[in-house]
């Protein structure tokens, strides 16, 4: 993943900031001591970066501030920087103008100020204003969070919010099972489904199951989430979906 510094002015729209330039020792991977007043730094080998005044996401691509990672853990013991859970939710701050497929032009469908989760490894981080940035396409955004509780999201694209199966805590013969030996389950019943992939003509297609369907899917597919109740749920493509149990 690609990384990038930005510092200036609030994001709108169209993110704007000042900038000013960076000495030819970026080129080879030295970054420069900071200076008062705004810059831009790009943190890659041989590139010196121009001088900007705007940032604007461009096609299908969103910019989101992400949320910060975890300092602590719930016992309170400081963690290192290797060791920080990575933040997978953010708020969508810009986005593009849409991408043409065909002969038709397909908006982005998730207004700013939305809160999303993302696909744990996805697009490009970049610093503004001393806040996380992420931008990314689309197509990496997992689903909206509705409400604070997973229970709630709504899925974009083809992907599917399943609530999982409860993993048994026993074997056939009565003997208990630790957290570490208990199967993990593929099973589990759709909650909510996206509006469906885009064919070549840029048009939706609905997805084959729907709400209330109980259904059998790929045993390490999707991204997986805790619900305020504890329950586990999964978000995932419909193509990892395998079987609809009846």
């Amino acid at each position: 993943m690609a990384s990038v510094q930005l510092c200036g002015a609030a994001v709108g729209a169209a993110a704007s900031v000042q900038a000013t330039r960076v000495p030819t020792s970026a080129a080879i991977g030295i970054r420069p001591a900071r200076r008062a007043s705004h810059g831009l730094v790009v943190r890659a080998a041989t590139v010196v970066a121009p001088k900007y005044t705007t940032v604007k996401p461009l096609a299908d691509r969103v910019l989101l501030k992400t949320k910060s990672a975890e300092l602590k853990t719930t016992g309170g013991i400081l963690l290192p920087s290797t060791a920080q859970s990575k933040p997978q939710s953010g708020e969508v701050v810009a986005i593009g103008e849409g991408r043409i497929i065909g002969e038709s032009k397909v908006e982005v469908s998730i207004q700013i100020g939305a809160q999303v989760v993302y696909s744990k490894y996805a697009g490009t981080e970049v610093e503004l204003n001393d806040s996380n940035h992420l931008i990314l396409k689309e197509d990496d955004i997992i689903g909206i969070l509705e409400t604070d509780d997973a229970k709630d999201m709504k899925p974009l694209s083809d992907r599917v919010l399943i609530k999982v199966a409860v993993a048994e805590d026993k074997t056939a013969g009565g003997l208990l099972l630790t957290d570490s030996v208990k199967e993990k389950p593929s099973i589990g019943t759709v909650v909510a489904v996206g509006p469906g992939h885009l064919d070549e003509q840029g048009k939706r297609i609905p997805l084959p199951v729907s709400a209330g369907s109980s259904v059998l899917y790929s045993k390490y597919a999707g991204a997986e989430f805790k619900g305020a109740d504890g329950t586990n749920y999964i978000v995932l493509r419909v193509s990892d979906l395998m079987v609809v149990l009846s």
